[in-house]
């Protein structure tokens, strides 16, 4: 059975793509079986993988609306197979919204490849909408990006309301296994300070180490690759890689 990880906050800008994508990457070449799900209508993730969303004919859209099955909407990109998004998926929620059991359409999907993963990494919209009650609904765990500024803190409440809601009512095993720090800037006590009422304020594990700030994480996605290839053995690269042996020895 496939760990399935929502890597969500509704607030935009704080690097889940780049998580979803690099931590992907990471896993797989540790020898483990990646499926990356791609849940924004605005197709980062398709995009950071190489693929131009404008040139598809299916989708994860497709798959939520029941026209197809998950597995033929299947892409391979580099050491992952992704589920690739495009402007469709605007629509998608519009429709959900009238379907009865709704909030299960995207695990009720999984269900079909969970043998054929050891890791399914779903990077969320930034909403709180049903997409992202979806992905929710079908995850064991859930990872936060945290950009370590101030407005950070409103986002992880909401955050923690919706997920004690999904608990409440469509998945009560989800486990919130903590904060991942991105664009963190050591120099700044502010960073330092945000991190820390975190932990204090919501009472979240965060993930050690905190991802630099770094120029490279930008320049990545234009040429299809994770700053794993782009700068490999770079601050950021390095974190990522001790990020994902984290996740992995706690299998």
């Amino acid at each position: 059975m496939a760990r399935i990880v929502a890597i969500a906050n509704q607030k935009g800008g704080v690097a889940k793509t780049t998580t979803t994508h690099t931590l992907g990457v990471a896993l797989a070449r540790r020898g483990r079986r990646v499926l990356l799900v791609d849940l924004d209508p605005q197709a980062c993730l398709s995009f950071s993988a190489g693929i131009d969303p404008d040139s598809l004919e299916l989708s994860v859209h497709d798959v939520l609306i029941g026209r197809n099955k998950l597995r033929e909407v299947f892409v391979a990109v580099v050491d992952t197979t992704l589920v690739p998004s495009t402007i469709d998926l605007a629509a998608t929620e519009q429709h959900l919204v009238t379907r009865t059991g709704r909030d299960f359409a995207l695990r009720d999907a999984l269900a079909e490849v969970d043998d054929d993963f050891d890791d399914i990494l779903l990077d969320c919209a930034p909403s709180l909408g049903v997409l992202t009650v979806n992905a929710l609904t079908a995850a064991n765990e859930v990872l936060v990006p945290l950009q370590c500024e101030a407005l950070s803190h409103r986002g992880v409440a909401q955050l923690l309301d919706t997920i004690a809601e999904v608990r409440r009512y469509t998945n009560p095993a989800l486990f919130v296994r903590g904060v991942i720090a991105t664009m963190y800037d050591a120099r700044t006590r502010h960073s330092r300070e945000v991190l820390d009422d975190v932990k204090m304020r919501f009472g979240l594990a965060v993930l050690d180490p905190p991802v630099p700030k770094s120029v490279r994480f930008a320049e990545a996605p234009s040429r299809g690759l994770t700053i794993l290839d782009h700068a490999p053995g770079s601050p950021g690269a390095r974190a990522y890689e001790a990020i994902a042996d984290a996740l992995l020895s706690e299998l």
